[in-house]
Protein backbone atom coordinates (compact mmCIF):
# COMPACT_ATOMS: atom_id res chain seq x y z
CA UNK A 1 0.00 0.00 0.00
CA UNK A 2 1.34 3.17 -1.33
CA UNK A 3 1.28 6.66 0.95
CA UNK A 4 1.85 10.03 0.44
CA UNK A 5 1.02 13.21 2.43
CA UNK A 6 -1.88 15.69 1.70
CA UNK A 7 0.70 18.85 0.97
CA UNK A 8 -2.28 20.97 2.88
CA UNK A 9 -3.07 19.35 6.22
CA UNK A 10 -0.46 16.91 6.65
CA UNK A 11 -2.51 13.71 6.88
CA UNK A 12 -1.12 10.17 5.41
CA UNK A 13 -3.07 9.20 2.50
CA UNK A 14 -3.18 5.69 0.78
CA UNK A 15 -2.45 6.72 -2.69
CA UNK A 16 -4.30 3.80 -3.74
CA UNK A 17 -7.94 4.41 -2.78
CA UNK A 18 -7.31 7.80 -2.95
CA UNK A 19 -10.40 9.93 -3.94
CA UNK A 20 -9.07 13.48 -4.34
CA UNK A 21 -5.62 14.20 -6.12
CA UNK A 22 -4.46 16.96 -8.50
CA UNK A 23 -1.63 17.28 -11.25
CA UNK A 24 0.25 20.12 -10.38
CA UNK A 25 3.47 21.01 -12.67
CA UNK A 26 3.57 16.72 -13.64
CA UNK A 27 3.64 15.67 -10.08
CA UNK A 28 0.71 14.06 -8.68
CA UNK A 29 -0.73 15.23 -5.36
CA UNK A 30 -2.97 12.96 -2.62
CA UNK A 31 -5.62 14.75 -0.49
CA UNK A 32 -7.53 13.32 2.31
CA UNK A 33 -10.06 15.33 1.96
CA UNK A 34 -12.10 17.86 -1.20
CA UNK A 35 -11.67 20.38 1.47
CA UNK A 36 -7.99 19.96 1.42
CA UNK A 37 -7.97 19.43 -2.34
CA UNK A 38 -9.57 23.18 -3.24
CA UNK A 39 -7.33 24.75 -0.96
CA UNK A 40 -4.39 23.34 -2.82
CA UNK A 41 -5.77 24.23 -6.00
CA UNK A 42 -6.58 28.13 -5.22
CA UNK A 43 -2.37 28.14 -4.25
CA UNK A 44 -0.38 25.38 -4.57
CA UNK A 45 3.06 27.77 -4.18
CA UNK A 46 2.04 28.14 -0.63
CA UNK A 47 1.78 24.67 0.44
CA UNK A 48 4.63 23.70 -1.63
CA UNK A 49 6.53 26.16 -0.08
CA UNK A 50 5.33 26.59 3.62
CA UNK A 51 4.74 22.50 3.96
CA UNK A 52 1.23 21.73 5.43
CA UNK A 53 -1.04 24.23 7.66
CA UNK A 54 -2.88 21.80 9.23
CA UNK A 55 -6.96 21.26 8.14
CA UNK A 56 -8.15 24.85 5.66
CA UNK A 57 -11.45 26.62 7.09
CA UNK A 58 -14.12 25.26 5.12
Amino acid sequence: MAKAVDPVCGMEVDTERAVHKAVYKGKVYYFCSSHCKRAFERDPEKYLKLGPQGMPAL
